[in-house]
Parts: structure tokens; C-alpha cells; sequence
């Protein structure tokens, strides 16, 4: 996607490697050593078909199941929902199947290089998302205090528009470094990244996103941040982010996570469901044609319902049904709240400052609302403007997001009428979905007054609250300031050599156990830090050509501030 706001730099050396989410907390080439000939490591021929719980069914836990089974482990997976977590695609009721809507992840940047290894290795295909002013986005309207702005680039937006984009790159190169960062993650040059963002991290773990743009002299104007918390950049306001660490944004900044993003034709879900029917070619102890689908029969067991410590510090399991299993290591990738909520624990489980890491991650709050319609109505030009019928849209109103997807000219298309975060999310909770609609209807129409978007509706709305989602209490993690030593320590959690020996063997996965939450990218990473981290508790190694994240972790690990 192209940002709203451009980046303050822009890559021009061609031979230089491309971007990628692989820092600045842990610069760790993930990419790289997924291809690698050699492979992520492997195991002791007598501890093949060892059973290895693996708790979740999104797309962390598919993958270090995908891994683990392909070094000849027996993963054992437990999902109390379905498969894909937030990698949710829903057809409409009565519709063509081919119509569906993300409820969860919808769009990538290339910068994912992790996921895009596993999304080529299904055999995926993606294409350019159509975010604000991305040359996917035939034209977008920008709708603040009743006044409306039609723009195909930023150029045709008011003057204040590009203020405020010049604002932002300002404000970034003067408090963050950000030419000098982009630079070294583009060489991948660790020592570098190492030495910038140490400093950042110190000078800015206890200030706000939106303290950051208030030290700024290129923000002392209060319409400019106010422009910018509800136009933003890339994918829109981010004034729902405002109250969060500013290293979280910076995060998303340094690594281009906010461009060039791309949608999975035909819905994100199913690249977690390909892993799961996936026949790998190269596998070890199991026979060709073993898939996680087969070693499952099919489905993948129900509900944790109870976890604790048992003797010989085995990670014993209850599921719905009331089965318990016992297994020398387990790996769990649902959203940590569930250990405090919904899971009883044994408190032995864990060290306590990883519990008290857990209780404090904080969680964004995100719905989302779509419609099948005819065809992409909006595509059609107004007779006197001259302009697209209706654009993908930035409003202050309810609705704040509105996207536009289509599959060609002369096919049923789908609206995104709302996404939203936080507080803007919590406003329709109450509201059932045709509710929802009726409102998001009403703004749009007063956006755009001579556009009858109802005649189009060919089905009922489908929505999601995340917030409200039993198994998920939110949408992802976002860290308030002062949160960087909690995630610290849930990052580096597969590190267990520096555990105490009663508390190793269950593992943490899972995007909000990343650096990047909200990005699947992260829920890829983490995976493989714990499959390396079964790997070695299982007495296995990777390959001297094909170091780990564990075996290369002294030299990378993340930033560790003093806790007195």
C-alpha cells in the first residue's frame, strides 16, 4: 500500500535487500532461514514421534505445528473455535461463495517476508489492498467536520493535507531517527539497528504516541495532530493509537508494515487451512503424504479447558471433553488473556513476572461490518463531476473506514462499510448487525447524498467485534508506555535455558507475543522461536550453516532496560 503520508525516506539503491519486520527489537532474518536448503533443525532420531501439544489454531499455532511435524514430532493441536484464529474469511448467507469478507487480517505488507515464504508455499495469490490513496484506490474522500474532499493522490487534497504529511516525516526524522534506521534494516546492518534503537528505547518507553507528536515543533499545531489522528497515514486515522507506546508506532514505521499492503485472493483463512491438509515433501520419521490433517483425523481436538505442572515437570492438558494428556512440551499461541480467564492454570506454569506481563498486555479493541452488493456501483461516474460515484472513505463520522473491494466490473462486490478501533469500536458494540448497518448507512449518506448504496445490498450484513469474541477479548495487543520489560519478557520466553528447571517446557507464540502485534507477520516469528525452542528441550540443533533465533540470540537479543 502507499501511505497517505509518504515515508520520510524512500529506498533507491536496487541491490540493497528489501525491507523486511525482522526488527529492531530482535533483527533476527527469519526469511532467511526458512530458506535455507538446510531446514530449521532437527531432532534425535529416538525422540521421533514424540506428541507435542500445541494450543490454538490460528496461524502461529498451524505453523510450529507444520514445523514440528515436519521434524518428525507428533504435534497435538487444540482449537476451541476453528482454524485460522484471526485469519477469518465468512461468505454471506444466499450469495455467491465467491464473496467474502476478512473479519480479521485483510491486509500484508511485502515487508512480511515470513509469511510470504508460507503464503508462496501453499500456492496463494495476492493482490494490491485498496487502502487510502494507494494506486490500488481509483479515488478516496476524505469527510472531516461535514466537509468532503475528493482527492486520486495527495496532491489533490487542501494544502493542510500535505502539512500535515510533511508534519509526520518531520516529526520522525527529529525524534526518531528515521532515515538512519530505515537504512540499516534495509542493509540488515545489526550493529547499527542495535545502537539506534537502544537509545530510542531508553528516551522513549514512558511516552505516548500522542505525547511524541506534542514534542514535536512540527506538531504544535492542534489541527494538524487532529487532521493527523483522523486522516493518518497508510491505512488511515490513528488517533485510536494515540495512548499507546510510541515505540509500538515506530515499530510499524521503521518496517514499512503500513505500505504496499496486499490482500490473499480468495481469503486470508486459507492459508492456515492449506498448512493443515498440507502433504510436506520433505519430512522426517513420518511417511509421505502425512499432513497435520491426517495425524488428527481430520479435526483438531476441542478446548483447553485446564493446564498444570504434573511430575517430572510434564505440561498436563483438559480439554472440553474432559480428555487429559500429558506431553514433555506444548506450545501456546491463543491470546494470553485466555490463560487468566477462560484456562484454569496452575500458577507453576509460569515465573511470576510472566504472569504479571500477561495481565498487563494491553488489547486493541476492533469491529469491522460488510455487505454483498451487486456489482462495484461506485466505479460508475457521476454525469457532472466527473468523479467516481462513491470512494474508498476517511471520515470523523461513525463509520471512520470504509473500503471498497471488488473482483471486476461485472461481478458482485463487497463493502467494508466500518472498520474501526478502540473507543469508535466500542460504540457499536451494543448494536446487532443490521443496527450497525442502519447507521453506517445514514453517515455515508450524508457523504455522499445522491448515492442510493441500499438499492445495491444484495444480503444480510456480517459483522465481527473482536472485544466481544469469547475466545479473544480483543483485537490485538498494543503496549501502553512503560510496557517494553513485559514484552520483553514474553518475547523471550523460548529462551528457557535461563528458566528454572520447573518452569520450562510450555512455550509462548502468537502475534501479541511478538513485537509486531496486529501484524501476522509476528505470529509467524514467534512461532518459529518456539519450534526452535521445542527443537533444543527435545535435545535437537539446527544445522551450523542455519543458525536459530536461539542459537544466534546473544548477539541480537532485545534491549534490556533496568528493572530498578
Amino acid at each position: 500500500m502507499t501511505s497517505t503520508v509518504p515515508n520520510a525516506v524512500q529506498h533507491t539503491d536496487a541491490t540493497a535487500p528489501p525491507i523486511t519486520m525482522f526488527g529492531p527489537d530482535f533483527p533476527y532474518a527469519y526469511d532467511d532461514f526458512l530458506a535455507h536448503p538446510a531446514g530449521l533443525g532437527q531432532i534425535p532420531a529416538t525422540e521421533h514421534g514424540q506428541e507435542v501439544a500445541v494450543i490454538g489454531g490460528g496461524l502461529s499455532g498451524i505453523i510450529a505445528a507444520y514445523e514440528l511435524m515436519k521434524m518428525g514430532l507428533k504435534p497435538v493441536v487444540y482449537e476451541a473455535d476453528q482454524i485460522g484464529g484471526r485469519l477469518r474469511t465468512v461468505g454471506f448467507d444466499g450469495c455467491d461463495p465467491s464473496l467474502t469478507a476478512e473479519m480479521g487480517a485483510m491486509r500484508f505488507p511485502p515487508s512480511s517476508t515470513a509469511l510470504q515464504h508460507y503464503i508462496d508455499l501453499v500456492g496463494l495469490e495476492t493482490r494490491a489492498f485498496p487502502n487510502p490513496l494507494s494506486p490500488a484506490t481509483p479515488s478516496t474522500v476524505v469527510d472531516l467536520k461535514g466537509e468532503s474532499h475528493y482527492a486520486e493522490t495527495i496532491d489533490d487534497l487542501p494544502q493542510v493535507y500535505r502539512d500535515v504529511a510533511n508534519a509526520w516525516n518531520a516529526c520522525l526524522e527529529e525524534g526518531a531517527d528515521f532515515s538512519d534506521m530505515n537504512r540499516a534494516l534495509r542493509e540488515r546492518d545489526v550493529p547499527r539497528i542495535r545502537e539506534i534503537w537502544s537509545q530510542l528505547v531508553e528516551r522513549l518507553d514512558n511516552q505516548t504516541f500522542y505525547g511524541f507528536l506534542c514534542e514535536s515543533e512540527a506538531f504544535k499545531s492542534f489541527r494538524h495532530r487532529e487532521i493527523f489522528g483522523q486522516v493518518g497515514f497508510g491505512t488511515g486515522g490513528w488517533d485510536t493509537d494515540f495512548p499507546n507506546s510510541i515505540l509500538e508506532i515506530l515499530r510499524v514505521v521503521y518496517t514499512e508494515a503500513d505500505d504496499h499492503h496486499r490482500g490473499i485472493v480468495g481469503g486470508s483463512q486459507q492459508l492456515p487451512l492449506r498448512l493443515w491438509d498440507r502433504e510436506p515433501q520433505k519430512i522426517v520419521h513420518w511417511p509421505l503424504g502425512t499432513s497435520l490433517a491426517s495425524l488428527h483425523g481430520g479435526e483438531p481436538r476441542g478446548a483447553v479447558t485446564r493446564l498444570t505442572r504434573t511430575a517430572g515437570n510434564r505440561i498436563t492438558v483438559t480439554d472440553a471433553t474432559g480428555d487429559i494428556r500429558t506431553f514433555r512440551a506444548a506450545v501456546f499461541t491463543g491470546q494470553s488473556w485466555l490463560l487468566l480467564s477462560k484456562i484454569d492454570c496452575d500458577d507453576a506454569l509460569f515465573p511470576i513476572d510472566h504472569w504479571t506481563a500477561m495481565e498487563r498486555t494491553h488489547y486493541m479493541e476492533s469491529s469491522k461490518l460488510f455487505v454483498p452488493v451487486d456489482r462495484p456501483f461506485w466505479l460508475d461516474k457521476d454525469e457532472l463531476t466527473g468523479r467516481d460515484t462513491m470512494s474508498m472513505t476517511l471520515t470523523d463520522r461513525m463509520t471512520r473506514g470504509t473500503y471498497l473491494l471488488d473482483d471486476g466490473p461485472d461481478k458482485p462486490a463487497v463493502i467494508c462499510l466500518s472498520y474501526t478501533w478502540c473507543d469508535d469500536s466500542l460504540k457499536w458494540l451494543p448494536l446487532s448487525p443490521k443496527e450497525r448497518m442502519e447507521v453506517m448507512l445514514k453517515s455515508l449518506g450524508e457523504i455522499y447524498p445522491n448515492v442510493d448504496i441500499r438499492s445495491h445490498i444484495i444480503g444480510n450484513p456480517v459483522t465481527v467485534s473482536w472485544e466481544n469474541e469469547p475466545w479473544f477479548m480483543g483485537a490485538f495487543k498494543a503496549n501502553l508506555p512503560g510496557h517494553y520489560r513485559y514484552q520483553r519478557r514474553l518475547f523471550t520466553h523460548f529462551m528457557q535455558d535461563r528458566l528454572p528447571e520447573d518452569k520450562r517446557g510450555i512455550f509462548l507464540a502468537g502475534d501479541d507475543i511478538s513485537w509486531t502485534a496486529g501484524w501476522a507477520e509476528g505470529a509467524v516469528q514467534t512461532a518459529l522461536n518456539a519450534v526452535w525452542g521445542v527443537m533444543h528441550q527435545f535435545g535437537g540443533a539446527t544445522d551450523p550453516t542455519n543458525p536459530g533465533p536461539g542459537d544466534l540470540y546473544d548477539e541480537i537479543a532485545p534491549v534490556e532496560l533496568p528493572e530498578d
